[in-house]
């Protein structure tokens, strides 16, 4: 083999050994990437420089799929807020008792964060810093206010701690559920399925020894009563 030959062949084997090396990137990879920098460094201080050392791409690979940073996180947030509110379409947020339907977005809720954890944390982490930011904060209080309205419904059907304000009730909801995210990891004894079904009974029933064990039963839904 002539010399000029095996120079060009040896520049053919670093080529393919460069793109055997280096990642291939999807736009929905490059997210995950980008969230746990979020996360870990908080989005105002994660630069795209940052993200394209993490992901082992240069700036360039990250704006063919990306336009800039905020459209990265704008599609974060929207994965979580749309999983979320498809929770209320769903029929058993939609037929039933109120008490019913509740149990229901409850467990439903808890599933969409451990399913969707790193994203819903990220929500959870918003502050209105940004336009998406403050988008996203929006769509976020009219979940919430969804929520309130379902908790309200069970109210007036007398399925709730007398007395207790339904604003209150979900709040304190709400504030249980996303809790999880502070804690939970995956990959530990208890599935999604398992978790949304204790945090339903104990957000519905309580945890002293009075409570009824077990799952809330669809209509026979109480808080603290």
């Amino acid at each position: 083999m002539s010399i000029c030959g095996r120079i060009l062949g040896d520049v053919a084997d670093a080529v393919r050994g460069a793109q055997i090396r280096r990642p291939r990137y999807d736009p929905d990879r490059l997210l995950e990437v980008a969230v746990q920098q979020f996360i870990r460094r908080g989005y105002e201080a994660t630069s795209m420089a940052q993200l394209g050392k993490a992901a082992g791409l240069g700036k360039s690979s990250i704006y063919h799929h990306f336009p800039s940073k905020e459209a990265i996180l704008h599609r974060a947030l929207s994965r979580a807020l749309d999983a979320l509110f498809a929770v209320l379409e769903e029929e058993g947020a939609r037929v039933g008792t109120p008490a019913a339907r509740l149990e229901h977005l409850l467990r439903r809720t808890v599933e969409v964060l451990v399913v969707e954890l790193p994203y819903v944390t990220l929500l959870l982490r918003v502050r209105g810093n940004s336009k998406t930011e403050l988008w996203a904060l929006e769509r976020r209080r009219h979940f919430d206010r969804e929520v309130a309205e379902l908790v309200a419904a069970t109210a007036s059907t007398g399925a709730l701690r007398q007395g207790l304000d339904p604003g209150l009730g979900a709040r304190l909801l709400l504030g249980m559920v996303n809790s999880i995210s502070e804690w939970y990891r995956p990959g530990g004894p208890q599935s999604a399925a398992d978790l949304a079904r204790v945090a339903a009974s104990v957000g519905l029933n309580g945890i002293s020894g009075a409570a009824r064990s077990g799952a809330a039963r669809p209509g026979d839904a109480m808080i603290g009563r």
